[in-house]
This record gives structure tokens, C-alpha cells and sequence, in this order.
């Protein structure tokens, strides 16, 4: 167990949500715990259920709760994946807005079940941390243009060069 796992909330998702993530990412679904018969809690779930799913992705431990209704997800908290090229973020993207995923600005995406997603490349963020603050202004103006990143787009915005 990770000394800090990210407790995701769902509304009965729980264990389709984990395998999910698992799937686009290559994690794993380590765990899965149930509420017990007599459920205590004020969850609208049947005693039986699926309570807690415990999943890794990238040598990260999260967890998948099924509490209910009483609250969901928006972009104030986001999952931030940071992809090798453009190709492994293009496949990202694809896989997070399909079957009702939505894209966002500059790189954001709502995957099926309402969790917020920043997809960018090892590349943009390498030029975010350069120093360079001309290069950063030009390639977040031409962000700001985009839902999916174009990293060759972004590159060029950096380097002055017009796209």
C-alpha cells in the first residue's frame, strides 16, 4: 500500500472504472473489498457490493470507492499523465474519450465516468521548465488554440517559428 493513494468516487463504477483505467494504461486491479451484507454505511449500495477496488497504474496506488450519489467528479482535481510522444498521447487521448469521454481545452479530457485528464508530452513539459519565457508565452498562446496538444504545433511556438 502506497503511503498516499489518490480515493477516487464513484457512484456504483467502482470496479468497471478500475479495469478500465487498468486497460489504457497496462495497471493492474489488485483488490477488491465489499460492503458487508449488513451495510452500516449510509451508501445507497446493497450489502454485497463492491465497497473499495485498489489499483495500480505506473507504480501508482489508487483506490475506487463506491460511496454514491452525494458527490462527483469535476476539473478542480485532474489526473496529469505525462506521455513519452505524441503517439503515446494521441493513443491516451483516443482511449479517454471514447464511449462518452469528452475532450477539454489545452489537453484536458473527461473520460466516461467524469474524472478530469491533463495528457501532455515529455517534450512541452521540458520546454515549460527551460526558462525560456518568450519561447513558454508563444507556445501557451498557441495552446490555448487546442483541445488535443500538437506537440510539433506547440514546438514550433516555442521556437519562434510560425505555424
Amino acid at each position: 500500500m502506497s503511503k498516499i493513494s489518490p480515493c477516487l468516487w464513484f457512484n456504483g463504477q467502482a470496479e468497471e472504472a478500475a479495469h478500465y483505467y487498468a486497460s489504457i494504461f497496462g495497471g493492474s486491479v489488485d483488490h477488491v473489498s465489499y460492503y458487508p451484507e449488513e451495510n452500516p454505511s449510509p451508501s445507497p449500495l446493497a450489502g454485497g457490493s463492491v465497497l473499495l477496488v485498489e489499483f495500480t497504474l505506473f507504480g501508482q496506488s489508487y483506490q475506487a470507492l463506491n460511496g454514491g450519489p452525494q458527490f462527483t467528479f469535476d476539473e478542480a482535481v485532474s489526473l496529469s499523465v505525462g506521455c513519452e510522444d505524441q503517439a503515446e498521447l494521441d493513443r491516451y487521448y483516443d482511449a479517454l474519450t471514447a464511449d462518452g469521454g469528452k475532450p477539454g481545452p489545452c489537453g484536458w479530457v473527461t473520460d466516461k465516468y467524469g474524472l478530469s485528464w491533463q495528457l501532455v508530452t515529455r517534450r512541452i513539459m521540458e520546454n515549460y521548465h527551460s526558462g525560456d519565457k518568450a519561447g513558454i508565452a508563444r507556445m501557451m498562446q498557441r495552446m490555448m488554440t487546442m483541445q488535443k496538444l500538437d506537440t510539433a504545433a506547440m514546438q514550433a511556438a516555442f521556437d519562434g517559428e510560425s505555424a
